[in-house]
């Protein structure tokens, strides 16, 4: 039987640990993730943590606001903008997953397939990259991404069938590719990933806010990146099909791959293309960022937790 001494210390031990994880949860909150980092200041739009340097947009700059996105946290993120610019939002479209919804007041809720991608999500996605070729230079777009954004912004390619691309992805997946070389299939057989978001919305200006579930947090890998350049091409692609010898790789898929080889189709963006130049990309939450706040508050000499040094 446990000592009164060993009873209070475990206690303690567990009322520590628990306010540690919840110091990393509310760390990557969606709604609060996104009202810490963008804030409101008259008439300027400050883009940052508020101890990091801020990037500062003038609102009296762009005629229109608009909202679009993808991921199983992205409805809570559009609440946030849409409780900070109020009225000021013209519309927009989300992609979630299915019961992942939240109560919008100016942006389409897109109830999509997650994991495996459906034809709702194919819809929602067209209905953003219609909304994307309609704006101009003086709009500015809200981009809010989070996790299962790949598959939620499911858009296939020229003739590619959904059925199709998930076909591939099954096939690379059990012969054992990595999710980089999936990756690099998926964007190019696609016209929503790898940048390809950032050409269709050009020339608005862009802030494409990302909640990570990526390990090392590389951006062109959130949801295959469709605001980010790609440093994948169209032969790394044929290259990664020819490795694992897929055989059975649709006639559709296998033609466009090979017609961007042959530069008879573009290329996904890459990092230099001036589409860039009007897009500012932020990850605002990740594991990283949740274990920082966890250290954080570990080291605060409040809230009943000892002060610890940094190691």
């Amino acid at each position: 039987m446990m000592s009164v001494e060993t009873n209070n210390l475990l206690k303690g031990m567990r009322e520590e640990a628990e306010e540690l994880f919840q110091a990393a949860i509310d760390r990557v909150n969606p709604y609060e993730a996104v009202r810490q980092f963008v804030r409101l200041k008259g008439k300027k739009l400050s883009l940052g943590q508020v101890e990091q340097q801020t990037v500062d947009l003038d609102i009296a700059a762009f005629q229109r606001f608009f909202l679009v996105g993808g991921g199983k946290a992205t409805a809570p993120m559009a609440c946030a903008m849409e409780d900070l610019l109020g009225k000021k939002v013209n519309g927009g479209v989300i992609n979630v997953k299915y019961g992942f919804t939240d109560d919008l007041s100016f942006t389409e809720i897109v109830e999509a397939g997650h994991p495996l991608p459906d034809q709702n999500g194919v819809t929602g996605t067209r209905k953003i990259l219609d909304l994307l070729k309609a704006l101009g230079e003086e709009d500015l777009l809200f981009s809010l991404i989070s996790g299962g954004g790949s598959a939620l912004l499911p858009q296939p390619a020229n003739h590619i069938s959904l059925a199709e691309k998930q076909a591939v992805t099954k096939d690379l997946l059990a012969c054992g590719a990595s999710i980089d070389e999936i990756n690099t299939i998926r964007k190019h057989i696609s016209s929503s990933k790898g940048g390809q978001m950032a050409r269709a919305a050009f020339p608005a200006t862009t802030v494409n806010l990302m909640l990570s579930d990526v390990v090392g947090d590389r951006m062109d890998v959130i949801a295959s990146g469709p605001f980010v350049p790609d440093p994948s091409t169209f032969k790394e692609a044929m290259d990664i099909v020819e490795k694992y010898g897929l055989k059975d790789l649709p006639d559709s898929i296998r033609t466009y791959l090979q017609s961007g080889v042959a530069h008879e189709i573009p290329e996904t963006p890459k990092d230099g293309d001036p589409i860039f130049d009007r897009v500012y990309n932020f990850i605002i939450g990740s594991n990283i960022l949740a274990l920082k706040a966890a250290k954080s508050a570990a080291q605060k000499p409040t809230g009943g937790l000892p002060a610890r040094s940094p190691r």
